[in-house]
């Protein structure tokens, strides 16, 4: 079974091959000059979004490409999957897994295979308790990347100076707070100043 990092990089491929950008292939294969950017590639909400079937139809007979080159280029891109730390999200809280950045520090951690992201310094966090419901369960694992660019209505998660982790709806931010909203709607909305902040970081996949 072919990976979503494979499908995807072999499309970039393909374009690549006939002198292309992804948004050129787009364009020539008679589709949106968007459909194949990075952004279109994973939901706001971070669930993977793939190529249909005819789009990639439509990007063989514009590149005349064949089915059989097309697959040797899937098979020759790198697997999705690498070892990424496994944090939970109470231990999250506590020190020394975290630098000053918000990126994984030190050690302790149980390491898992997962889809991988385009940031080196991504991890995984398993969800505990019920305050997440009915986005994230307990048990489930969401990936957070440190260095995914936070829009309003991004699912983040936040490491107060307190020590608090808290996953949550970026609402608004201001020069002064940040307001966030709790998947659970039994949870009121959440006003942050920026200096009880330590680090804020996106969601960009969970196991669900």
């Amino acid at each position: 079974m072919f990976t979503h990092t494979q499908i995807w990089g072999a499309i970039d491929k393909l374009a690549e091959s006939k002198g292309l950008s992804a948004s050129g292939l787009a364009k020539a294969a008679g589709l949106d000059a968007t459909s194949f950017n990075k952004s279109k590639r994973v939901t706001p909400e971070g669930r993977q979004r793939w190529p249909t079937t005819e789009s990639v139809a439509k990007c063989l007979n514009a590149t005349g490409a064949t089915l059989d080159e097309f697959t040797a280029m899937i098979q020759g891109m790198p697997s999705a999957h690498r070892t990424i730390p496994l944090i939970g999200l109470a231990q999250a809280g506590s020190g020394g897994f975290f630098d000053d950045a918000g990126f994984p520090a030190g050690g302790g951690w149980d390491e898992i295979h997962l889809p991988s992201v385009d940031d080196p310094n991504a991890y995984a966090l398993e969800i505990s308790g019920d305050s997440m419901e009915p986005v994230y369960r307990k048990g489930d694992t969401i990936i957070v990347s440190p260095n995914a660019t936070l829009r309003r209505g991004d699912r983040v998660v936040v490491k107060t100076r307190e020590g608090e982790v808290l996953a949550k709806l970026l609402e608004r931010e201001t020069a002064r707070t940040v307001e966030l909203a709790s998947f659970n709607p039994a949870h009121p909305l959440r006003t942050l100043e920026r200096n009880e902040i330590d680090w804020m970081a996106r969601i960009v996949w969970a196991s669900q």
